[in-house]
């Protein structure tokens, strides 16, 4: 005898309109004008799908990442978040993260400042971001 699962698999999205006609109207709301404000500071960059969410890459590196979660929406710009504790107060951090509400968006010019920061430490080789942490490191200098 088999049993029927009643478990409903969603199809992964494929593009970011997918990923936001899945969402309530108040976050796909939020999410779309996050994505125009990450497009108008990083214009060359491709927007794609990477770990199940809407991403951005930009010269063949990953740039910036946002999604939905069931009870939040998120920005997820890697480690420049420690850079900016200050700008985001009164929002919910951790590395790499930041989540808000639908309705409390992150401004518009934090965003961009994230991205730009995100793009010029994306453009440093990664030898050289490395070699620079060896060194501090080591205690040792050139």
């Amino acid at each position: 005898m088999k049993l029927k699962s009643k478990v409903k698999v969603k199809p992964k999205p494929k593009t970011i309109d997918e990923y936001l006609a899945a969402l309530s109207r108040d976050k796909r709301a939020a999410l779309q004008s996050l994505r125009k404000t990450i497009r108008a500071a990083a214009p060359g960059a491709e927007e794609c799908i990477s770990y199940q969410i809407p991403a951005f890459r930009l010269n063949g590196k990953m740039l910036v990442w946002f999604g939905a979660g069931a009870n939040h929406c998120a920005l997820y710009p890697g480690a420049v978040v420690e850079a900016h504790k200050d700008d985001l107060v009164g929002f919910d951090t951790s590395k790499g993260t930041i989540r808000f509400q639908a309705d409390n968006p992150l401004p518009a010019t934090l965003v961009r400042k994230l991205v730009k920061e995100r793009i010029a430490k994306n453009a440093v080789p990664a030898r050289r971001r490395s070699a620079a942490g060896s060194r501090r490191r080591s205690g040792r200098r050139r």
